[in-house]
C-alpha cells in the first residue's frame, strides 16, 4: 500500500518548485518534507527527484505524480458520494497547463461558469502551446491545452478547434520598416517579436514566405506585453486576432500580409482516470471553445 502523506510530499515540491514552499502548503517544517521524500525514495528503492533548481521528477517519481494526480480526482467523486469524507470541505483544486495565448483570450470564458458552478480552483501552469504537453508527462498537470495531438500514456486527446494568428505591427513601425512593400527580405531585416525560445511562430510565417530561419527579435514572454510591444513599434509578430480586435478596429495595429494566417491547432489532453470531475470540465471546455477558437483544417 502507499503511504499518500509520503505521496503529498512529493507532489508538493513539485507544484510548489521547491521544498520551502512545499513545507507552507503542508504545514510543515521543511525538514519533516525532505524526511518524507527520503522515505519515499527509501520504500522505492531510487530517487523520485532530481536535486535541481526547481526540483524535478525522476523517471519513476513521475509515475508517482501521475497517480497522485488521479487518486485526488478520484477521492474528490468519493467525497461527493459520501460527505462525511470530506474533512476539509474546501473547493477542488484542478491543476491544468495551458499556452499563455489561450488564458489571455478564450479560456476565461470558456470555464468561468463551470468553476463557479462546481467551486473549483484553478492552479494554471502557462507553457507555450508546442511544449505544454511535457507537464502531463511528468504528471505534474490533470490535463493540459497544447498543439500536440497525440496523448501520452493513460491519457485522452480531443481536438477543440485552432486559434488563428495574424502577423501585425503598428503603422508607424510599417512606414518605418516596410517602404517598399513586404516580403520575406524585408521581415527578416525588421525587428521581430518573439515570445520566448519555443515559440516558432515567426519562424514558420517566415518560411512560409520564402524566407530563412534567420532574423532579428526581441523576446517577450508576455501575451499583454506581446501586443503592447507590437502596437508601440517595437517590432512586427504574430498575433491571435482573438487578443487585437480593438487594436485592429482603432488602426494601432495592421496586417503586414492580408489573408496569410497561421491556424495553430489546440487539443485538450486529460487522464482517463481522472474521475467524474474532470470529465465534466472536459466536456465543458470541448463544447464551447469552438465559440471562439476557427475549425481544424484536415490535412
Amino acid at each position: 500500500m502507499f503511504d499518500y502523506k509520503l505521496l503529498a510530499a512529493l507532489a508538493a515540491v513539485i507544484e510548489q518548485a521547491g521544498f520551502e514552499r512545499a513545507a507552507q502548503v503542508l504545514g510543515l517544517s521543511q525538514s519533516a518534507v525532505s524526511q518524507r521524500i527520503k522515505l519515499l525514495e527509501a520504500r522505492v528503492g531510487q530517487p523520485v527527484l532530481m536535486r535541481v533548481t526547481p526540483p524535478a521528477p525522476t523517471e519513476i517519481g513521475r509515475r508517482l505524480l501521475n497517480h497522485v494526480q488521479q487518486v485526488r480526482l478520484l477521492e474528490r467523486d468519493l467525497q461527493g458520494q459520501v460527505p462525511a469524507l470530506d474533512e476539509g470541505g474546501l473547493p477542488e483544486r484542478l491543476r491544468v497547463a495551458l499556452n499563455a495565448d489561450s488564458l489571455a483570450t478564450w479560456w476565461a470564458k470558456a470555464v468561468g461558469e463551470f468553476c463557479a458552478e462546481r467551486q473549483v480552483l484553478l492552479d494554471l501552469v502557462v507553457e507555450d502551446q508546442d511544449v505544454g504537453l511535457k507537464r502531463m508527462r511528468a504528471g505534474e498537470v490533470a490535463a493540459c491545452v497544447c498543439a500536440g495531438a497525440q496523448p501520452v500514456a493513460g491519457a485522452r486527446c480531443v481536438a477543440l478547434g485552432a486559434m488563428r494568428y495574424r502577423a501585425l505591427a503598428s503603422p508607424a513601425f510599417v512606414a518605418r520598416h516596410f517602404v517598399g512593400g513586404v516580403d520575406a527580405a524585408s521581415l527578416a531585416r525588421a525587428p521581430a517579436i518573439v515570445f520566448g525560445p519555443d515559440d516558432q511562430l515567426q519562424h514558420r510565417f517566415l518560411a512560409a514566405q520564402g524566407g530563412g530561419p534567420s532574423f532579428i527579435y526581441h523576446l517577450c514572454p508576455s501575451s499583454e506585453g506581446f501586443v503592447r510591444l507590437t502596437s508601440g513599434g517595437l517590432g512586427w509578430g504574430l498575433v491571435p486576432e482573438l487578443q487585437v480586435q480593438g487594436e485592429l478596429s482603432r488602426g494601432e495595429l495592421v496586417e503586414l500580409l492580408p489573408g496569410r494566417v497561421i491556424d495553430v491547432p489546440l487539443y485538450w489532453h486529460h487522464w482517463r482516470t481522472g474521475g467524474e470531475l474532470l470529465a465534466q470540465l472536459t466536456g465543458h471546455v470541448t463544447g464551447r471553445a469552438g465559440q471562439w477558437l476557427v475549425p481544424l483544417t484536415s490535412g
